[in-house]
């Protein structure tokens, strides 16, 4: 749904002026550099980017889902670390608090998510709670009005630099499975909170990863999200369900992205005294790129359209995520094949693009987690309807 079309036109063309103007030009340095300069993340704040999805109440602009997911394709248009930087306020790491948080715990926080202020993150993974996320070994135990809370998390984005961190761990010890696990608002500074240095990586270079080592951190029971124990895992799968429609989003940026620049090196260079794209092999992969980047569009527009509705698209999303993991993949496979022995080179744009979009195919589910989430889904389904008739 879009609310004020006019408006939100003038939002996605100051955003696309954004990301060509002032992004692009920097994509090879905060590749090399890995650190986006904070002029520009100045830049992101004065502009509004870390609020885009907190409600108007609390400082942000409360954009609906299809308005975010065109968002989102503007702003993956540049190297995916410039979007990483505001796009954890703008998603996983400010959602818990949207959809579940107390009056008072959405009053302190989301307006400092918003302004960018405050950089949030979720901290879910574990060394063997990945996929299968309810497997946390990370416990907190009640001591009078506090938690103390202890255990390790990975793969978390954003931890070195976070100033809030939305930690997941067990509060019910007997408890199995996604019973029994609560949501922890701890800020930067709390004693025993800690962030090693963040990993190296194969791409994403500017956009920190790391640990949350937690070693008898205590905190009030009023860090709980929504006040209540126990249902931690319920908060995880709201924010994971909307995160997955934005990942989809984030995944055909880069991919049109790949398109422009496969279409504008198969006019440059030349081979056999003509340029190659008039080769209709290399026409083919440009082709297949763009039919499947308008797939992608359409299933993630139309999912986003439905969820504004308040229908359930929990399968939707899945499928979201799915698809346009898989196809921003295989895009950027043919961008490297299309430029040739320059798309291996170190700086050129399509190994750029190929190093960094491979992470989409494992985080917020793994593709083969969607797949059995999918399946399971609709066959579950087709018994609701067998039964109905």
């Amino acid at each position: 749904m879009i609310r004020n079309p006019p408006q939100f036109t003038a939002l996605l063309a100051q955003v696309r002026q954004f990301v060509r103007a002032e992004c692009m030009p920097l994509e090879q340095e905060v590749d090399r550099s890995d650190e986006i300069p904070e002029a520009l993340v100045q830049r992101m704040r004065e502009m509004g980017l870390f609020g885009h999805s907190i409600p108007e109440a609390h400082g942000g602009a409360g954009l609906t889902s299809e308005e975010l997911s065109l968002v989102n394709i503007e702003v993956s248009q540049v190297a995916t670390s410039f979007r990483a930087r505001f796009g954890g306020n703008t998603g996983i790491a400010s959602e818990s608090l949207v959809v579940d948080g107390t009056a008072q715990q959405k009053d302190r926080y989301l307006p400092l998510l918003a302004s960018g202020q405050l950089t949030g993150c979720f901290a879910l993974t574990e060394p063997e709670a990945g996929s299968d996320a309810t497997a946390q070994k990370t416990l907190a135990v009640r001591d009078g009005d506090d938690y103390v809370i202890t255990g390790t998390k990975c793969y978390i984005t954003n931890a070195p630099l976070a100033g809030l961190f939305t930690v997941f761990a067990r509060t019910d010890p007997d408890a199995k499975g996604a019973a029994g696990i609560s949501a922890f608002l701890i800020e930067r500074g709390t004693p025993g909170l800690s962030t090693p240095a963040a990993y190296r990586k194969m791409g994403q270079h500017g956009s920190p990863v790391g640990e949350v080592v937690l070693d008898r951190c205590r905190v009030p029971a009023s860090a709980i999200v929504g006040g209540v124990p126990g249902q931690g895992f319920r908060t995880a799968m709201k924010a994971l369900n909307k995160q997955r429609i934005n990942l989809a989003g984030l995944c055909i940026g880069p991919a049109i992205r790949l398109v422009d620049e496969m279409v504008a090196r198969a006019r440059s260079r030349r081979q056999f005294g003509q340029a190659i794209g008039e080769f209709q092999l290399v026409q083919q992969m440009i082709a297949q790129s763009n039919v499947e980047v308008h797939a992608a569009r359409a299933l993630l527009l139309e999912t986003a359209r439905k969820r504004d509705d308040g229908q359930d698209v929990t399968m939707e999303a899945s499928m979201c995520k799915l698809f346009a993991s898989e196809m921003c993949g295989r895009v950027a496979d043919r961008a490297v094949q299309v430029f040739g022995g320059g798309g291996y080179i170190a700086d050129n744009v399509a190994e750029r693009f190929y190093r960094d979009v491979r992470l989409f195919r494992l985080y917020e589910g793994t593709s083969q987690i969607h797949l059995l989430n999918i399946a399971k889904r609709t066959m579950a389904l087709a018994e609701r309807q067998h039964a109905d008739h």
